[in-house]
C-alpha cells in the first residue's frame, strides 16, 4: 500500500529568467492542493533581475525557498547540480522536478500528480499536457522505479539553446511538464538527467510510450 503523500516539494533551477519567474512562479505557489506544498528555486548564477524577483516573492509567499550556486567555469552538469542542491533542501514526501517555462495548467495540477502517485503506487510519475492553450487535460505516466523510467528521464531534459553567454548548452525540458519521485529516490532519478540518449534508445522511448 502506498504511503499517503502529506507534503510535496517542487524543485526547479533557473538562470536569467526574471520575466518567467514574475509570470509563472505564482502559479506554482498558489496551487489548490490538499497537501503542504513548498517550492524551492535554485538560482544558477543569474545576471539579470532574477535574484531581486526571488527576494521580493519570498516576502509575499511563505512557502517559497531559494538558494543559489555561484558563477564558475561552465560545464554540462550545472543544471543537475542545481537540482540536486534543491532536492537536498526538500522536506516533502515526494519531490517534483519542474521547469519555470512549463507552469501548471490548472490550480489542481499538483493535487492531481499526488493522487496519481498514491493510486498507482508508482516510483516515478510524469505529468504532461497538450501544448495548445485550450487543452487543460493533464495526463500521467507511472513507472515502478527509476530504472524502469530511466530512458524517459533522460528524455525529460533535452539540449536546446545556449546558456551562460553561449559557452555551454542550456538544458530544457522535453515532453514532460513535471517529474515526481519519492524523496528517497530523487538522487537516483537525477542521475539520469544529463546522460546522453542514443539512437537505439530513442526507439526504446517510443516503444515504452506506445506500450505503457
Amino acid at each position: 500500500m502506498t504511503k499517503t503523500i502529506d507534503k510535496i516539494s517542487v524543485v526547479m533551477a533557473v538562470h536569467d529568467e526574471a520575466k518567467e519567474l514574475e509570470k509563472n512562479l505564482p502559479l506554482f505557489l498558489t496551487q489548490q492542493c490538499q497537501r503542504t506544498v513548498e517550492v524551492i528555486v535554485v538560482d544558477d548564477a543569474s545576471t539579470d533581475e532574477t535574484p531581486d524577483v526571488l527576494k521580493r516573492m519570498k516576502m509575499e509567499y511563505p512557502n517559497l525557498y531559494t538558494t543559489f550556486i555561484p558563477k564558475s567555469p561552465p560545464n554540462p552538469w550545472r543544471r543537475r547540480l542545481a537540482l540536486t542542491i534543491g532536492a537536498k533542501a526538500a522536506k516533502g514526501d515526494w519531490v517534483v522536478l519542474a521547469d519555470i517555462n512549463r507552469p501548471p495548467r490548472s490550480e489542481a495540477s499538483l493535487e492531481g500528480l499526488a493522487v496519481a502517485a498514491e493510486e498507482n503506487g508508482g516510483g516515478v510519475v510524469m505529468a504532461y499536457s497538450g501544448r495548445k492553450k485550450n487543452d487543460l487535460a493533464i495526463r500521467y505516466q507511472i513507472w515502478n522505479d527509476t530504472d524502469e523510467a530511466s530512458i524517459l528521464l533522460r528524455k525529460a531534459e533535452r539540449h536546446g539553446g545556449h546558456g551562460h553567454r553561449g559557452r555551454w548548452l542550456k538544458m530544457r525540458r522535453g515532453i514532460y511538464d513535471a517529474v515526481a519521485v519519492p524523496r528517497k529516490h530523487i538522487h537516483d532519478a537525477l542521475h539520469y538527467f544529463d546522460e546522453p540518449l542514443r539512437g537505439s534508445q530513442l526507439l526504446e522511448v517510443r516503444l515504452k510510450v506506445f506500450m505503457h
